[in-house]
């Protein structure tokens, strides 16, 4: 294998994606960031507000990792290695929420009772 042909062979590995493609996500971020403004702008209240709120947020992230974190084009174990501990730390983070809602009531049915 001589040097040109290594050259090509590398050439080859390396992709570069269209400019185009980041432009479309650029214009959906803003897109995404004036409707959670909206949010506030229309004074929605409650849980509806952070839903909302969540939802654009969620969005948003997914676009900045798929896209400028070059994660539509990793491979899976790449992909798997940097994505699944934060779904496993919300999967933790949501039985613990879970666990002190049940602590709490139990507390105030048992220690709130002979008082």
């Amino acid at each position: 294998m001589d040097h040109t042909e290594t050259i090509e062979t590398i050439e080859e590995e390396h992709q570069e994606h269209p400019i185009a493609i980041y432009l479309w996500v650029w214009l959906l971020l803003f897109v995404f960031s004036a409707c959670s403004y909206a949010v506030d702008y229309f004074q929605f209240q409650g849980g509806l507000r952070w839903t909302l709120i969540l939802l654009f947020m969620f969005l948003k992230a997914g676009a900045i990792i798929a896209i400028f974190m070059h994660m539509t084009w990793e491979r899976l174990a790449l992909s798997c290695a940097i994505l699944l501990p934060p779904i496993a730390l919300l999967v933790f983070v949501t039985l613990m929420a879970l666990e002190s809602n049940y602590t709490f009531f139990s507390r105030l049915t048992f220690l709130t009772a002979g008082g």
